[in-house]
Order: C-alpha cells, then sequence, then structure tokens
C-alpha cells in the first residue's frame, strides 16, 4: 500500500505538501554523506590535476580513472547485491553524481557508464547476461556506453534507420547502421545499441566492441565537454549473438524512455554540482580581483549577481533531491523478491517522468545561469582559457541538449499530466473549475505566518497552470498535443511551481530545525528566488493566455494572472546582500 505522503506524478500542482514530507540534503544519512565526501576527494586529488590532459583527449588516463573510481565502489552504487552490486537508493546515486561534476569531462563519462549505460542491463537484462557483463561493468573492468541517438534520428528516436536481421540459421542478428554522438564511444566494451529487427520492430542489444562489424568512429571536435569520448558507433553487419537481445523484441521503446528518466535526474544533480563548482571559482576571483582600489566582491553589481546564483542553486538543490526523494519512497514500497521486480521498479520510477523531466530542465537553465555570470565576473579573463571559467561556459551548454533537448521535456510536462488525467489518474478537470472560483474570487492578505506570502503565491501560481491548462483543452481540444509554444509556455508555470515549492518548503524545513545561521540564509535564498520564480511564471502564464484565449476569455485569464502574481517582496535587497556576504566570506556556496 501506498501511503498519502507519497505523491502520484504531478499531484504537486493540486496539492499542498508539508514541508517534513519533502526530502531535502539537510536529510542526507551519514553513509551519504561519507559517499559524497569520497566523490569528491577523488575528483579534487584525482582528476582535477589532470585537467590539461583530460581536455586534450588522453583517453589512457580516462579509462584509468574510471576504474579507479569502481575500484572505490562508486560504479556500482544502483547495482543489485546478489550480482555483487550495493543496490542503494537513487538519492545516494544523486549524491556522487553530484560531487561527480567537479570537472564536467570526467561527469559525463561516469554518467554516461553507470546511468544510461548500465541500467539497461540492470533492468532489462535475463540473469545470465548480468552474470556474463554485470560483474566487469560496476567494477570498471569494463566500461559501458548507450547508443540511441543517429544522425537523423536526435529527438525522433523511434525513427531510427538501424536495422537488425536474424541469420538464417537463428544464432545471430546482423545489425546495419550509424549511432551518432555516443559518449564513451571510443573505448566502451559494452554497447547498448538499439536498433530495428526486420526494419519495423525496435529492440536492444548488448552489443561488445569486439564483435565482428563493430567499430568506433573518429573523436567528435566538440564546444565542450571535450574531457569525454563522443564518437560515432558503425555497425556493418555486427555479427550480435540472438542471446544478447535486451528485453523483448520490438520493446525497445520501453527501454529506452524508461532509463532516461532516471539519466535525467541524475543530470539535475551533476548540474547542480558544477554549479557549485563554478560559483565557488567567481567568487574566489571575486574575493581578489581588484578595480578602483578594492575588491570586485565589494560592489554591489556582483554581490547582487553572486546572490541571484545562490538563490537559484538552492532551488535547482531543493528539485534535484526533492524528486529523488519521491523517487526513493515510491520505490520502498516495491517488494523484492516479487515477479517482475524490475517492471514494477521501473513503474515507480515512471510516475515521476514529469518531475523527473522538470529537474533536468530546470537545473540545466540553472547551470547556465551561474556558468555565464561566471565568465561575467571574470570580465575579460573570463574569456580565456587561462581560467577555468571560460572552461565551465562550454561544458554547461550541452545539458540542455542531451538526455532529450530542454524543448522535448518541456512539451512532455504538459503532455504527460493531460494524458493522466484523461485516463483519470488525475482529477484534473474539477481541480481546473476549482481553481476557476479561487482565481476569480476577492483574495485577502497573505498569511504573516513564515513563508506566507511564498505560500500563497505558489497556491495562485497552482490555480493560473490548472485555469490555463482547462482554457488550452477546451480551446484546442485532443490537438492541443500539437500546440507546441502553449506546452512549453504551460510547461514553465508548471516548472516555476515546482521549483519555488521545492525551495520555499526547504527553508521551513530548515527554520524549523534550530539552525539559526542556516536558517537566515535559506529563508533569504527563498524570498530572492521567489521574487525570480514570480516573474518567470507570470511571463510564461501570460505567454500562454495569447496563445489559448481571445476576447472575453483572453481578458479573463490576463485579470487572474495578474491577480496570481502578486508577490511581497519586501526586504528583497537586504536578503540579497545577506547571501552575497555569507557566499564570499566562505568562497563556496553557503547553504548546507
Amino acid at each position: 500500500m501506498i501511503s498519502d505522503k507519497i505523491l502520484q506524478g504531478a499531484e504537486y500542482l493540486i496539492r499542498d505538501v508539508p514541508s517534513g514530507d519533502v526530502f531535502t540534503p539537510e536529510d542526507f544519512t551519514e553513509e551519504q554523506r561519507a559517499l559524497g565526501e569520497t566523490t569528491e576527494q577523488f575528483l579534487r586529488n584525482e582528476v582535477l590535476p589532470h585537467v590539461e590532459k583530460l581536455e586534450n583527449h588522453d583517453f589512457i588516463l580516462l579509462v584509468k580513472l574510471l576504474r579507479r573510481f569502481g575500484e572505490l565502489g562508486l560504479l556500482m552504487i544502483d547495482a543489485p547485491e546478489e550480482y555483487g552490486g550495493l543496490e542503494l537508493d537513487k538519492t545516494t546515486s544523486l549524491v556522487a553524481a553530484e560531487k561527480a561534476s567537479l570537472y564536467g569531462g570526467f561527469s559525463t563519462a561516469y554518467a554516461a557508464h553507470s546511468g544510461i549505460g548500465t541500467l539497461p542491463l540492470i533492468y532489462y537484462g535475463t540473469k545470465e547476461q548480468k552474470e556474463k557483463y554485470l560483474g566487469k561493468i560496476i567494477t570498471g573492468e569494463w566500461l559501458a556506453a548507450y547508443c540511441l541517438t543517429e544522425p537523423d534520428s536526435g529527438s525522433d528516436a523511434l525513427g531510427a534507420r538501424t536495422s537488425a536481421t536474424l541469420t538464417p540459421d537463428g544464432k545471430y542478428y546482423l545489425l546495419n547502421g550509424t549511432k551518432q554522438f555516443i559518449t564513451n564511444g571510443s573505448f566502451a566494451d559494452l554497447y547498448t545499441v538499439f536498433a530495428k529487427v526486420d526494419r519495423e520492430h525496435f529492440t536492444a542489444f548488448l552489443v561488445e566492441r569486439t564483435f565482428p562489424g563493430v567499430k568506433p568512429g573518429a573523436e567528435e571536435k566538440k564546444l565542450g565537454i571535450r574531457g569525454s569520448s563522443t564518437t560515432q558507433v558503425i555497425l556493418e553487419d555486427a555479427r550480435v549473438p540472438a542471446e544478447n537481445v535486451l528485453g523483448e523484441i520490438g520493446k525497445g521503446h520501453k527501454i529506452a524512455f524508461n532509463v532516461l528518466n532516471v539519466g535525467r535526474l541524475k543530470l539535475g544533480a551533476c548540474v547542480v554540482g558544477g554549479g557549485k563548482c563554478a560559483l565557488a571559482e567567481g567568487v574566489r576571483y571575486a574575493n581578489l580581483r581588484k578595480q578602483f582600489g578594492v575588491t570586485i566582491g565589494t560592489f554591489g553589481a556582483i554581490r547582487e549577481k553572486i546572490a541571484d546564483m545562490v538563490a537559484a542553486l538552492f532551488a535547482s538543490e531543493s528539485v534535484a533531491y526533492r524528486v529523488g526523494g519521491m523517487v526513493d519512497a515510491r520505490l520502498a514500497t516495491v517488494p523484492k523478491g516479487i515477479p517482475d521486480y524490475y517492471e514494477a521498479y521501473q513503474h515507480g520510477i515512471e510516475e515521476y517522468s514529469i518531475e523527473c523531466a522538470v529537474a533536468k530542465v530546470f537545473c540545466s537553465d540553472v547551470l547556465a545561469l551561474v556558468a555565464d555570470e561566471v565568465v561575467q565576473i571574470f570580465g575579460g579573463y573570463g574569456y580565456t582559457q587561462e581560467y577555468p571559467a571560460e572552461r565551465f561556459y562550454r561544458d554547461e551548454r550541452i545539458n540542455r541538449i542531451f538526455e532529450g533537448t530542454n524543448e522535448i521535456n518541456r512539451m512532455l510536462i504538459p503532455g504527460t499530466l493531460l494524458r493522466r488525467a484523461l485516463k483519470g489518474e488525475l482529477p484534473l478537470q474539477e481541480e481546473v473549475m476549482a481553481a476557476v472560483g479561487r482565481l476569480s474570487a476577492a483574495r485577502g492578505e497573505p498569511s504573516s505566518a513564515p513563508f506566507g506570502a511564498e505560500k500563497a503565491l505558489l497556491r495562485n501560481l497552482k490555480d493560473a497552470f490548472l485555469v490555463l491548462a482547462g482554457a488550452a483543452v477546451q480551446r484546442f481540444g485532443a490537438k492541443v498535443r500539437d500546440e507546441q509554444e502553449t506546452l512549453i509556455a504551460l510547461a514553465d508555470v508548471a516548472i516555476g511551481v515546482f521549483s519555488l515549492e521545492s525551495a520555499v518548503l526547504r527553508a521551513e524545513k530548515i527554520a524549523a530545525s534550530g539552525n539559526a545561521g542556516q536558517a537566515g540564509l535559506a529563508e533569504a535564498a527563498a524570498g530572492v528566488f521567489a521574487f525570480q520564480a514570480a516573474e518567470g511564471a507570470v511571463t510564461a502564464a501570460r505567454r500562454a493566455a495569447f496563445y489559448i484565449g481571445e476576447g472575453p476569455t483572453l481578458q479573463m485569464l490576463l485579470s487572474g494572472i495578474r491577480r496570481a502574481g502578486r508577490y511581497d517582496a519586501s526586504g528583497l535587497l537586504d536578503a540579497k546582500r545577506k547571501l552575497a556576504a555569507a557566499t564570499l566570506e566562505k568562497e563556496r556556496y553557503p547553504i548546507g
């Protein structure tokens, strides 16, 4: 039985959530903290001293580092104990992903191996396949890659042209095609390759690099993450044993899309770590660089940038670990040892496909803000390779593209919500009608209790989203799924709601802990972010209103949005100055 405290996917849009029901970084166990420390120290001591070599494609060194990571047990976090793994929760996996992100090239290689490179085998492999491959993969003896994208099919994964044809004796499949942008492509020992059996049935295969007909292509000349390998994988009558079909023939889409949900969530944690690293470099520079006889960290213009970055990172961190906690709580209800355990396990993850997409989009957008502002703090030096700001800027950009572009993920959010409503899984129609009434009614002043203004803003923005979603369905009907501009605008409102709620509930939780210093910083971060989120969500809501409404309907929508977006941001400047001062003093992200 699933507890009432465990939200359904997207239920955050129609329910108020108590802060005690939300997982935050303050809830980490001692084991999770210790694993995070081990991961961070490995990056600082064994990876960062070799960044220049890795940036110049020393993949022999990268492979050694990944295998060393495996020796520390950091490649087996998700693997079942039955096959030598640690079988830890998703939150622990997120902690490792965050701490491994001090260098983007290594983080990318690690995430590709331990996430999308390993999880398909764990979730869908047969006992024989796991016994043959999994022990090698989780120790780092072998390295893994995931081959989905093709030159002509990126976001449209099911449009793949790679074919698989069974040999007359039934012993092998012959795979033909080219896979594009494959992380770890040049050195991976095992590829998860997607191909169409008889050019029709989308299917996954476990393909060893040494199989006849398998050939990695040349390294891509990339803008960023240059310390990772990215190649084509070329298949020319590649002979793959029939027993290496992964999962069922024709069911490859289940593997491709379900594994991506975890990949999106892990990416959220990765970019949180990257953002904190970039912020620390920017702050240290601001404390050293002098202009007009004083350090630039004393300037209000620089301090405001620092405060905005800290507030956004506080929200980003809150989002990633909140979703991780939601997934873990749901997975804990799946009894181990039941038949089809991993099928039920995957359903548990898929329940939060919307929230995983939110984490991917929001957190990668925050990293983009941070990387850009850190370059600005460095000024002209930020544009040179002499300082790390230039690398942060280059490495950041890919995060809004892989694991599904941010545009695809944005459209997934309202699209999935509406599909669930049509199936009766969410009472969306009833909630829309109630929201129309609330948004039209005269509203009193927000509660004077702590975070009263932020919670009032949240309730109003949830109502605005519901009203707009209802109006979109009424205007476009089933064709709303084709109205991409409208879906993206609705997604931005839903993302704003989830990120704001995550930040506010975490701040409230920290305040209740009795740690006055951290509580003050968390309250400041929540207030600064609430101002940012309100501005962004209202802009997106207005955009959606103009796409959806006409005449009196448009005026009704705009009037409701105007009321919904009211937020008293008194004390905003003081909050920003508090965040900036603490960050400059500690020379790092100051919360937690």
